[in-house]
This record gives structure tokens, C-alpha cells and sequence, in this order.
């Protein structure tokens, strides 16, 4: 008998996204498929972490806001608020564990850790992608920047799958709209 999960391609696509930013994580896609198929278990399970965004309840897009959460506690993604310091969105980006072997900032002038928040990312976007890497933001209708590292090679792979699972993905530094 076959799993009836198995032909919701909204599942699908967000077990698929979890896979490709958190290879080495099961535990991101299996929290992120809890919240789509349990909602109300999900927050049960993880109220605490629920309530510092003010949800106490299911949401619409709760399995959005359970993979950026997973992949922030696993080290894969870093949250920025819209007037984030440069100097602090570069120490967050250092310590995520997708970042590039190769060191980008290396590559930034001076003049760049001084731009505000949104134009900074997308300046840390061009320099990621010139040692092959990119950024790219998650959106879950927020204020924020929820920002994932990834390859380069892999960021259409991933703007894809997020449009089958219902959501946008900003890619900083290529041009395309992140909102």
C-alpha cells in the first residue's frame, strides 16, 4: 500500500528543499514534513521556539517558518532583521556551516560594510558567487532576511522547488528580486 503523503507534491517539494540546504540533516526534513502533515503536533512539539515569532497555533506557513527554524538551530541559515549591522550579518554568515571553503570577505572594501542591511546582502550575494557559492532568502512574508548558503550550481535547483511548495526565494547578488 502506498504512503498517501506521497502524492502531495507540496510535500514533496518541501522534503526535497530540505534535502538540498541540509544534506547531512534528516532531522530538518522530517521536522519541516511534521509541520505540514501534523500541524498542530508541530506546535505542540516546538511551542518554545513557536512563540518567540508569536504563533501559538497552526499557521498557513508554518512548514516555511519550521525549515527556516530547523535549519537556523542546525547552523544552515541565518536570520537577519531589515536594519541589521554589516558587521553583524558578516559574523553570522562566517559561522553558518554551508558557508564557501573559500573565504569571500576577503573580497569586500571597505565602503561595503557600510551600506544598509538589504544592500549589503546582495553584496555578500555577488562576492559568494564569485568563489561559487550563493545566498539566497526564504521568504516566509516577514521583515526579515532568512538567509541560506548554497552552490551556485544548485540555486535554480532550489528556486524550483520552493515554487512547488508555495513560496519565493530571493537570490542575493544576481539581479533577481528577493522582495
Amino acid at each position: 500500500m502506498s504512503d498517501p503523503h506521497d502524492a502531495d507534491p507540496v510535500r514533496t517539494a518541501l522534503a526535497e528543499i530540505a534535502s538540498l540546504v541540509a544534506p547531512a540533516r534528516p532531522v530538518v526534513a522530517e521536522e519541516v514534513l511534521r509541520a505540514h502533515d501534523s500541524p498542530r503536533d508541530y506546535v505542540s512539539a516546538f511551542g518554545g521556539r513557536l512563540a518567540e515569532r508569536g504563533i501559538d497555533e497552526p499557521v498557513e506557513n508554518l512548514a516555511r517558518i519550521a525549515l527556516i527554524d530547523a535549519l537556523a538551530a542546525h547552523g544552515l541559515l541565518a536570520e537577519f532583521d531589515w536594519t541589521e549591522d554589516p558587521r553583524e550579518i558578516r559574523t553570522h554568515l562566517r559561522k553558518l556551516e554551508s558557508r564557501p571553503s573559500v573565504d569571500p570577505w576577503v573580497l569586500f572594501e571597505a565602503e561595503e560594510m557600510i551600506m544598509p542591511t538589504g544592500k549589503f546582502l546582495h553584496a555578500c550575494g555577488r562576492r559568494y558567487r564569485e568563489v561559487g557559492a550563493a545566498l539566497a532568502v526564504l521568504d516566509i512574508d516577514s521583515d526579515c532576511y532568512p538567509v541560506v548558503g548554497l552552490r551556485a550550481a544548485r540555486a535554480d535547483e532550489l528556486t524550483a522547488l520552493a515554487a512547488r511548495a508555495g513560496f519565493p526565494v530571493g537570490h542575493l547578488g544576481t539581479g533577481r528580486p528577493s522582495r
